[in-house]
């Protein structure tokens, strides 16, 4: 119970102690209020005692104002940003309160992103509400969201689930370095969009603007520019000359705009995710790492001995500087005088050349952290747990204490099981709600996890890596035309080619053939495991036909039986959820009718 408490501990203490550092910020921020108040106050004030002082006291008075104003303005805003990175960390710190007591149901749950035919996904809840991917994911970047998918949908080898493990262990000891990393992410997300903009970008050949004679003019214009308005405030050059000109350096400053136009479209609004991505890998590179972490860090690389964050950071300056079209008379002034987007598209190319084929690697380093860092936060938040212990022979699953973890722990039984070797098939009867459903959907979520590097809701996990098949949860689909029968045939047609092939596979079926009679039921199951016993297939099969037990006399290598079993006492159901090897004897089917009305 102690170790429950820890990770509840850690998060109100981080509450309150976030809250007493914003109260301070408060504070500061009230306090800078009065004070640019204040300023403006004294320059009044200056002014008006100085006006008898003449031109220079007053003009010294307002400009040191003014710097003073601003320099508040300016530290105003650091403390505004540091306010808005603590709220975050303060409301993730609250989230994953929630989680920790199961509320979590206003989180995405990723069911848009579900595959409409998996092999397991629907019947073992990794997507949609009160799912596996829903109490999992803490991602931000689609990107990562992506990956994460992928990690419960596709087993890693297990060379990458030791490596994964490493990394979630490494990030679960640095859980404030994790947060902050969140923080980062959460307020403006990393998009897939601004992944396939900037990447068409880098991908265009450029044409325009590559001759070092375009470099050359960008220093030689202003000064014909400034050299003309400085002519005419002299008096020197006429109105109607200095309007041509000016008119002349408009049109060119357009002609080369429209040039680069097409490259803007791409880039134009993308600095606050670009920022994004330099506030996490800057944060990245600056904390040291042991773990397969380590080498990810060396994947981004260095381009003209700069890190990947600050080559991140010339970007993003160069897209906020090119972002000023944004704002029309600023353009106008900047453009028409100083050719303001031709520095910046220069300075794009240049940028281009040096990192071009860093930045996939950049946007790869994002979606592995959030990854683990999701993984890492499950660990942390259930210190109880184990990571798998990956086994090289097939097949081998054993387990001690294995629950499921989207049941809430107070509520949560536990089993051991062991399945070793092939041509093993081992049959679960049970009556009516006493488990066998849950139990397999256990087995099929810790073995998603383990394969996914994460840790497992058990306090011992050893499993082969196999790929893992089921056939539980079957639903007719009107729009094909499908029935309950006709769905689960498909699923288990999967379920044999793959059998046939010979492929590694680990099957979870939950009472097969339930569509059809009972006599074609027992015959087509009967037949269905001899053949998966005759293909060295590994199941666990739930069945309400006890008949099937039997098999065990046939094949006493191959086929085990265990059972989930009910206590009547005055027509009152108790249910222990405990699994026991043997055939279940105990049934609960007329009870419940009974207490439906049904005259027995």
């Amino acid at each position: 119970m102690k170790d429950e408490l820890l990770p509840l501990h850690f998060y109100e203490q981080k509450v309150d102690g976030l809250k007493q550092k914003l109260q301070v910020l408060y504070n500061k921020r009230s306090a800078i209020a009065w004070l640019r108040f204040s300023i403006f106050i004294a320059i009044c004030f200056a002014v008006y005692f100085l006006w008898s002082d003449g031109f220079l006291p007053i003009t010294i008075s307002i400009v040191c104002g003014i710097v003073l104003f601003l320099f508040i303005v300016s530290r105003d805003s650091d403390n505004k940003n540091s306010i808005k990175n603590l709220e975050t960390i303060l409301n993730i710190n609250k989230d994953e309160i929630n989680f920790l007591h199961q509320n979590y149901s206003d989180k995405y749950d990723g069911k848009d992103i579900e595959p409409s035919h998996h092999s397991y996904a629907n019947d073992l809840d990794v997507f949609g509400q009160s799912s596996l991917f829903q109490y999992i994911n803490r991602c931000n970047a689609e990107q990562a969201i992506k990956l994460f998918a992928e990690r419960l949908l596709k087993p890693l080898g297990k060379e990458k689930i030791i490596q994964q493990q490493s990394a979630i262990k490494e990030i679960r000891s640095k859980i404030d370095w994790w947060q902050q990393f969140q923080a980062f992410g959460i307020n403006e997300k990393i998009t897939n969009n601004a992944e396939k903009r900037i990447g068409e970008w880098l991908a265009q050949d450029e044409q325009n603007f590559t001759s070092k004679n375009w470099k050359w003019l960008l220093y030689i214009y202003p000064v014909v520019t400034l050299s003309c308005v400085y002519l005419f405030l002299d008096d020197i050059l006429p109105a109607p000359l200095f309007s041509l000109a000016v008119l002349i350096f408009f049109l060119t400053g357009l002609a080369i705009s429209n040039k680069i136009q097409q490259t803007y479209i791409l880039l134009s609004k993308l600095e606050p995710v670009v920022s994004t991505l330099y506030k996490q890998l800057n944060h990245f590179e600056k904390q040291n790492f042991d773990s397969s972490l380590s080498d990810l860090k060396k994947s981004l690389g260095k381009n003209s001995d700069n890190s990947a964050s600050s080559s991140i950071k010339k970007l993003q300056q160069i897209l906020s500087r090119f972002d000023v079209r944004l704002n029309l008379f600023a353009f106008f002034i900047l453009n028409t005088f100083c050719l303001w987007d031709l520095w910046q598209i220069i300075a794009l190319n240049d940028w281009k050349k040096a990192n071009k084929f860093s930045v996939p690697n950049w946007f790869n380093a994002i979606s592995q952290l959030e990854v683990a860092g999701s993984f890492a936060t499950l660990s942390f938040n259930n210190n109880d747990w184990c990571f798998a212990e990956i086994s090289d022979e097939h097949f081998t699953l054993s387990g001690k204490e294995i629950g499921h973890p989207l049941i809430i722990k107070k509520q949560s039984v536990t089993n051991d099981f062991s399945l070793n070797g092939t041509a093993r098939i081992d049959l679960i009867t049970g009556s009516n709600m006493a488990g066998k459903s849950t139990f397999l959907r256990s087995i099929g979520v810790n073995m998603i996890l383990a394969y996914a590097g994460s840790c497992v809701c058990a306090k011992s996990f050893v499993v082969s890596v196999a790929q893992l098949m089921s056939s539980m949860r079957i639903e007719d689909n009107l729009a094909e035309n499908t029935s309950t029968f006709y769905a689960e045939l498909k699923k288990l047609k999967s379920i044999i080619d793959e059998v046939n092939k010979e492929t590694k596979i680990f099957i979870l079926l939950d009472e097969i053939l339930r569509g059809t009679n009972s006599l074609d039921r027992h015959t087509g199951s009967k037949a269905l495991i001899e053949q998966l016993i005759r293909k060295n297939a590994i199941a666990v099969i739930a069945t309400h036909d006890i008949e099937l037990s039997s098999l065990e006399n046939d094949f006493p290598e191959s086929i085990k039986n265990y059972h989930f079993d009910v206590q009547v006492n005055n027509e009152k159901l108790f249910f222990d959820y405990k699994l026991k090897q043997g055939i279940c004897t105990i049934m609960n089917a007329s009870v419940l009718m009974k207490q439906i009305g049904i005259e027995m």
